[in-house]
């Protein structure tokens, strides 16, 4: 759901974004319907996988999702579920270096594949292509399937679909998000400067994107979500971001601290967007964020930010 801006691009997709901006620029004139459906298949467009982490072998297991077919794997036998949850272009493996830790802590783990990533089948727009309702229902599915949450750790813009499903009800206990942007409206922004889309272009690929995802653009700003709920609703909230996130600016780390009641944030550096879901003492963190009783926790919720050792 990001284009690269010409300066961080290679020579080649530099030269195919001067390419895109010049057709943009003729279809803002004479067919913008055409400009927003073609913005439509570029936003959409499942990015190329990524090196899988290493993840050791559980059970696998499928779950009937919303458009099809979702493949999941467990590990461990514990009372409490914790799920984990990838973003864009990924898949269950990505939070592999969670998983026996968690297991060895006595948590039962549910990792699963979004439509149209890993093994699931496709979404509703089609191979190579996915919308983040996808993830956002493929998370409901599995937790509908497995047993409430005590816990969901997500990355990326899956932390993104994590909080929009508790915004719409999805109940845990605990939230991790490490490295997820806090609304989409920023990135769409980018997205339409980086294609040189105009305003006739940009409106029609709004309207045509709120349609496939079935529910305005509004419904995915986590802030103003989290403030129709009562606080005692939401569950406590680590926020893992890394300060030089070159895909979800560090920034919206802080934008979610601010709109979360009962919250604390890390802030690494020079683990990037990727990195940091392999870093030990990041698991180590997140662990111990994990174990903390409810009884553990201030009387008057508040806010921390931290660095990581």
């Amino acid at each position: 759901m990001a284009v690269s801006p010409v300066s961080k691009a290679t020579p080649a997709q530099a030269v195919q974004l001067v390419a895109i901006r010049s057709l943009f620029a003729v279809l803002e004139r004479t067919a913008p319907a055409v400009g927003g459906r073609l913005a439509e298949r570029i936003w959409c467009a499942i990015p190329r996988k990524h090196p899988a982490g290493a993840c050791p072998p559980g059970r696998r297991f499928e779950v009937a999702g919303p458009t099809g077919r979702i493949v999941a794997e467990e590990w461990g036998a514990g009372e409490q579920t914790v799920y984990l949850m990838h973003g864009w272009g990924g898949r269950r493996t990505d939070l592999g270096d969670f998983v026996a830790p968690l297991a060895d802590s006595g948590f039962r783990v549910v990792a699963l594949d979004a439509p149209g990533h890993g093994d699931s089948d496709p979404g509703p727009f089609g191979p190579g292509r996915g919308l983040l309702t996808d993830l956002i229902g493929a998370l409901g599915a599995v937790v509908a399937d497995c047993g409430p949450a005590y816990a969901v750790i997500a990355h990326s813009l899956g932390g993104c679909a994590t909080g929009v499903a508790v915004a719409d009800g999805l109940a845990t206990e605990r939230l991790v998000t490490i490295g997820a942007p806090s609304e989409l409206e920023p990135h769409v922004a980018v997205f339409a400067r980086t294609l040189g889309m105009g305003p006739r272009c940009l409106a029609r690929f709004r309207t045509g994107l709120e349609g496939r995802l079935g529910r305005p653009m509004t419904d995915f700003t986590l802030p103003d979500r989290f403030a129709d709920r009562a606080p005692e609703t939401l569950p406590a909230t680590l926020l893992i971001h890394d300060h030089q996130d070159k895909e979800v600016p560090y920034t919206e780390a802080l934008t979610l601290q601010r709109a979360l009641p009962d919250v604390r944030l890390i802030g690494t550096t020079g683990y990037g967007h990727r990195r940091i879901l392999r870093r030990p003492e990041v698991v180590a963190r997140v662990l111990d964020f994990l174990a903390e009783s409810r009884q553990q926790q201030p009387a008057a919720p508040g806010r921390h930010a931290d660095s990581a050792p």
